[in-house]
C-alpha cells in the first residue's frame, strides 16, 4: 500500500481541523478549536460557508480554550432516526466538558443543529477500555448497519480500539433515549515512529471498504499534545479484523510530518486506488486540506 501527498493547501479561518465529510460537490470539516461547521467546495478547497454550532463568547482569538471546548473529533453522515440526511458531530469524552455533539441536517430548507447528549452513550464506552486509559474518541465512520467509533489512546500500543454499535438502535439511544445497545470493540496493533505508537484520527467507510487514518505524537496524554512525528493511512478488513497501513509521504519520498485528523474519499480512480482529502492540525491553530493518492499494491 502507498499513500502519496499530491498537495497540500491551508484553510485560513479554520482552527485546528479534526475531521471532513465530502457530500455531493461540499466537504464539511470540523475543527475541535472552533464553535463552526465549514463548508468548502470539494475540488477547489475554498471555504463556502459556516454552520454555527452553538453560542460563545470564547472564540474572539480565533480558538476555543481547551477548558472549555466540546473538542469536536468525530464525524459522520447518516440518516437520523426521523429520516433527516445530516451529519452527527461527536466530542470525544475526554472531558466532562466534551461529551456534547450535534446532529447537523444537510438537506432540505436549511435547519439549525440540535445538540446530543453523549454521556449516556460514552458511559456504555468507558467499561470497554483497557485499564489506566481515558476514553477519547477521535473518529467515526458508518456501514449500512453498524456506528464504528475508534478510540485513540495515545503512548500505549495495547489500546487503539474500535467501537462496533447497531446503527438504529444506537441512534435511537442518542435521540430519544430508547434501549441502550449493545456495544462490540476490536483492538488492533498501529504501527509506530521512533518508538511511539500511533493512534486513530479518522476514518470513513466508502463503496464496503473501510479506511482511516492513524497519526503520531510523542505524548501520553489525552488533552495535552506533543510532537508529532508523521501520520498513516490504512483500509480496515472488518472480517478478518485486520489492518493494512502505508505512510504518508510527498512523491519524491520524504515522510510527511503533519498530523492527520481525518479524511474523505474525493474520488475512485479504479481498481484499488483512490484520491483521498485528508485534513490536518498543525496545534497552533492552523489546518490544511491534503490532497493524497493512495494505492493498494
Amino acid at each position: 500500500m502507498t499513500a502519496t501527498i499530491l498537495s497540500e493547501t491551508s484553510v485560513p479561518g479554520l482552527p485546528s481541523a479534526s475531521g471532513v465529510e465530502i457530500i455531493g460537490g461540499t466537504a464539511y470539516i470540523i475543527g475541535d478549536d472552533a464553535p463552526l461547521l465549514y463548508q468548502l467546495d470539494a475540488h477547489t478547497l475554498a471555504v463556502t460557508g459556516r454552520v454555527p454550532l452553538f453560542e460563545t463568547t470564547a472564540f474572539g482569538t480565533g480558538r476555543l480554550p481547551k477548558a472549555d471546548k466540546p473538542d469536536l473529533e468525530c464525524m459522520a453522515a447518516l440518516i437520523w432516526p426521523d429520516g433527516r440526511p445530516g451529519l452527527l458531530l461527536l466530542g470525544s469524552g475526554s472531558l466532562p466538558t466534551r461529551t456534547r455533539g450535534w446532529f447537523v441536517p444537510t438537506a432540505g430548507a436549511s435547519q439549525p443543529p440540535e445538540v446530543v447528549n453523549l454521556a449516556p452513550l460514552y458511559d456504555l464506552l468507558r467499561p470497554q477500555l483497557p485499564a489506566g486509559t481515558v476514553l477519547n474518541l477521535e473518529a467515526a465512520a458508518t456501514t449500512e448497519t453498524e456506528l464504528l467509533l475508534f478510540q485513540r489512546t495515545v503512548g500505549r500500543a495495547d489500546a487503539a480500539l474500535l467501537f462496533r454499535l447497531p446503527l438504529a438502535a444506537t441512534l435511537a439511544f442518542m435521540a430519544s433515549g430508547g434501549a441502550a445497545p449493545a456495544v462490540g470493540r476490536l483492538s488492533f496493533e498501529l504501527p509506530e515512529i521512533a518508538g511511539s505508537p500511533a493512534g486513530f484520527s479518522g476514518a470513513t467507510f466508502v463503496d464496503g471498504l473501510l479506511f482511516v487514518t492513524a497519526s503520531v505524537e510523542n505524548t501520553t496524554d489525552a488533552v495535552l499534545d506533543g510532537e508529532v512525528l508523521g501520520s498513516f493511512v490504512g483500509l480496515v478488513n472488518l472480517d478478518t479484523q485486520e489492518a493494512a497501513f502505508a505512510r504518508l509521504a510527498w512523491r519524491d519520498g520524504r515522510a510527511y510530518r503533519g498530523k492527520v485528523e481525518g479524511l474523505a474519499v474525493r474520488r475512485s480512480m479504479g481498481r484499488h486506488h483512490w484520491e483521498l482529502l485528508l485534513v490536518t492540525d498543525d496545534d497552533q491553530g492552523g489546518s490544511t486540506a491534503v490532497v493524497a493518492d493512495v494505492t493498494m499494491v
